[in-house]
């Protein structure tokens, strides 16, 4: 539910903005900011008044954008300044397929070099017409995992898996 409400305010706020990114930027502050407990306790608390969460908001704002600054106004006087992760987290989906450039991850126990990582950017790249930037992490896989959940991407290569299946192409080969 707090998705599709999300989703209609994320589309108000694209549809009027003339500086998307820009205003991206201040939301993806803003939204690192909402989820930390203190001020997301504040944000739901029923103590508070929704005009000072508003101030509370908009006081970590600059006036630059008015867009944006009436955007949050609306969503205080609605009582959806929680959804700002949220409506953040669409936007970012939008802009990320507008640009046609996502971002992965590749686990594996040992890292990668600079060029094997840079090959399977390519690879992907090939493979879906998008640019996508990879992250390693340190995993205790025996394999390589590279995932990019915006596509929908999941590739998983592990050496039990491998041996698992030569021995069974060997069985069924005698």
């Amino acid at each position: 539910m707090e998705e599709l409400i999300a989703k209609r305010y994320a589309q108000a706020l694209s549809s009027v903005s003339k500086d998307l990114p820009g205003a991206l930027e201040v939301l993806n502050v803003l939204s690192e900011a909402v989820n930390t407990p203190e001020i997301g306790a504040a944000l739901t608390s029923p103590i508070i008044s929704s005009e000072d969460k508003t101030a509370m908001i908009l006081s970590a704002m600059s006036d630059d954008d008015m867009t944006l600054v009436n955007f949050i106004k609306v969503l205080g006087e609605k009582g959806r300044l929680d959804l700002i992760p949220a409506i953040t987290k669409v936007l970012n989906t939008d802009q990320q397929r507008i640009s046609n450039e996502y971002e992965g991850v590749v686990k594996s126990a040992s890292s990668l070099e600079g060029a094997d990582l840079a090959n399977l950017e390519e690879t992907l790249k090939k493979y879906t017409g998008s640019t996508i930037k990879l992250t390693q992490e340190k995993s205790d896989l025996d394999g390589v995992r590279v995932s990019v959940d915006d596509l929908g991407i999941e590739v998983n290569f592990s050496k039990q898996r491998v041996k698992e299946q030569l021995i069974d192409f060997i069985k069924k080969s005698l």
